[in-house]
């Protein structure tokens, strides 16, 4: 991977736009540069069929005037492109509505390093380094007699920020992230992943081993009855209820909207769970501030089962009077601010206690096609997927067909049992997270599926 992110050269060229927007009659305006060099290795049918490789920048404008607000985005990084960007930006702010609350841009804050954000070997990670990777994948497959799918992609990153209130942020960050779903005559599939900043921190045989051991153990599923189940969520599942909660329920547009579940100090879940939104934690992804250039504060989302705070980007916190913990995403943001970096807190079981705390019950490996049926109770529906398992005094039995399930996420933290000590980095739509796999004491199943 050829790295052309350099931060001073980004951060440069936001004070260029910036000045520019100022001269053409900005009140107040903010430059967001986001500079990527990202790479991908797929495979499938355990070939690898492609290799691609991009790297962009984007220069997003958001031009104040009053409380007229516009919002631009380009491509082009040449001076034209960059002019055009600033007279389009200045033509629409003259016409756009007011906003009413505008509570103004952010002001400047200290700003620390987060640490273990950027990994020279992700950087610098080649095709034929992916591909070794996706060997190792493909030979455990192999060996399973089954047959591999998935991506291998590595990343990096710049973020610059220059706003006329006298910010000035640059930050540099990698990711890396194997997945694959190995596929086993006879209907038996299995899914295996791992995030991390380093890519050398990143097993791919290990990988490739735990999903063909799954697809092979899953082979001719047997049907079972829908209703209420205990179960076993393996991390893959838990990723899915974290992020809905972040999306419906911890955000502050969401609390103001009164569309969010969120009350302070309302139990929400058992003492087992503690729920924080960590830009620092170094197992996750860490980050030092948002795309706002307020610095990232770490915030308590659930403390031992009770509401703790939510997050504010700078007009949420204008709103509510208070400052914004620094969860900003690029404008124009309809969405608000979101918890991109949550963190489950681990318990003291180990796998084997998780699913021997099950007289009879199901194990399962994650679940897709998720979905809000109710936002603000948090009622989620989908399916489970790629290794779902009857359990019998305390033992895996065999595979079992997949189930649909409608179940709201706050009774599925209300009925969290046992927690593991182990937990895994993954990527969920939200950003990083960092979670364990959960026993739950019932989970409401509500149809089957014949094959």
């Amino acid at each position: 991977m050829s790295v052309d992110i350099d931060p001073r050269r980004r951060l440069a060229l936001a004070e260029k736009v910036l000045l520019a927007a100022e001269q053409a009659g900005a009140t107040e305006a903010e430059v967001l540069v986001l500079a990527d060099d990202s790479a991908l290795t797929r495979f499938a049918n355990s070939e690898i069929h492609q290799n691609v490789a991009e790297t962009s920048a984007t220069v997003n404008l958001r031009f104040v005037v009053g409380k007229r607000v516009a919002v631009v985005t380009t491509g082009r990084t040449d001076n034209d492109g960059l002019v055009a960007l600033v007279d389009q930006a200045a033509s629409i702010a003259r016409v756009v509505e007011e906003l009413e609350d505008w509570g103004g841009l952010p002001e400047p804050q200290p700003i620390t390093e987060a640490e273990g954000g950027w990994s020279e070997a992700t950087a610098s990670a080649s095709p034929e380094s992916r591909a070794e990777g996706v060997r190792a994948v493909i030979a455990a497959a192999d060996e399973a007699g089954s047959v591999a799918y998935g991506s291998y992609s590595t990343g990096a990153e710049t973020i610059a920020i220059a706003n006329s209130k006298g910010i000035r942020a640059v930050q540099r960050q990698t990711s890396a992230q194997l997945l694959t779903v190995s596929m086993a005559p006879n209907g038996g599939t299995g899914y295996a992943e791992a995030v991390s900043v380093d890519v050398d921190r990143i097993d791919p045989a290990a990988i490739g081993r735990e999903a063909a051991e799954k697809a092979r153990a899953t082979q001719n599923p047997v049907a079972v009855e829908a209703g209420e189940w205990p179960v076993v969520l393996e991390e893959y599942a838990v990723v899915d209820i974290v992020d809905m909660l972040g999306y419906l329920g911890f955000s502050a547009l969401a609390v103001q909207e009164e569309r969010s579940f969120y009350e302070p100090g309302r139990r929400i879940g058992s003492d087992l769970v503690t729920m924080v939104d960590d830009p620092n934690d170094p197992n996750g992804l860490p980050m030092a501030f948002d795309f706002e250039g307020v610095p990232k504060e770490r915030v308590s989302l659930i403390d031992h089962g009770l509401c703790g705070e939510v997050v504010y980007d700078a007009q949420t916190a204008a709103r509510a009077g208070r400052q914004s913990t620094g969860h900003g995403l690029p404008a124009p943001n309809p969405y608000g601010p979101f918890p991109l970096h949550m963190v489950m807190s681990p318990g003291t079981s180990s796998r084997e206690d998780l699913i021997g705390g099950l007289d009879r019950g199901l194990l399962v490996t994650r679940f897709h096609y998720t979905n809000p049926v109710h936002p603000k109770l948090c009622v989620i529906t989908g399916m489970t997927r790629d290794g779902t398992f009857l359990v019998e005094d305390g033992k895996i039995v065999g595979p079992v067909r997949n189930l649909r399930y409608t179940m709201s996420y706050l009774d599925a933290l209300a009925g969290i049992s046992a927690v593991s000590a182990q937990r895994k980095t993954l990527k969920g739509f939200l950003g990083g997270v960092v979670v364990p796999a959960v026993r739950i004491d019932g989970w409401s199943f509500t149809g089957t599926t014949e094959h």
